[in-house]
């Protein structure tokens, strides 16, 4: 009955490992959905920017060549819509250069649970003493004197 009730408490918690594993990876999952709708936002609002300033550049063209000041006043949004444009530009590359490694929290515990699961052998002659059912401070203790 013990060993039964052993394997059903390893089964047990071998499931429940799953589970947080997997909870674990549907959470990365939908960071990284939010993640790249922050890009294409971004993307569409730098695209906005540089063809509102491509438009205007073209208007400005044309306008060069009428009366007196209006050339100021175009330069300066068509210099506000460029510097805009590249600065989200650069923030969206800033942005997808960092962003972290899909599903890396996921795979890190797995790592910690594949070694948590693997025997340390560190000193093989202590494991065969315990096993044995010595006293292995007893062994260190005589073995000095």
């Amino acid at each position: 009955m013990a060993i039964t009730d052993s394997i059903v408490r390893l089964g047990a918690s071998l499931i429940e490992t799953i589970h947080t594993r997997l909870e674990l990876a549907s959470l990365e999952i939908e960071e990284e959905f939010g993640r790249y709708g922050s890009y294409f936002i971004w993307s569409l609002l730098g695209l906005f920017c540089g063809v509102v300033t491509i438009l205007l550049l073209i208007l400005l063209v044309l306008i060069l060549f009428w009366d007196s000041h209006r050339e100021l006043a175009l330069f300066g949004l068509i210099s506000t819509f460029g510097l805009a444009t590249v600065g989200i530009l650069l923030y969206l590359k800033t942005m997808i250069k960092n962003k972290p490694r899909l599903l890396a929290a996921t795979l890190g515990e797995l790592q910690s649970d594949l070694q948590a699961l693997r025997p340390t052998n560190a000193n093989p002659a202590q494991s065969t003493t315990a096993k044995s059912g010595k006293n292995s401070e007893a062994d260190q203790d005589s073995e000095g004197f």
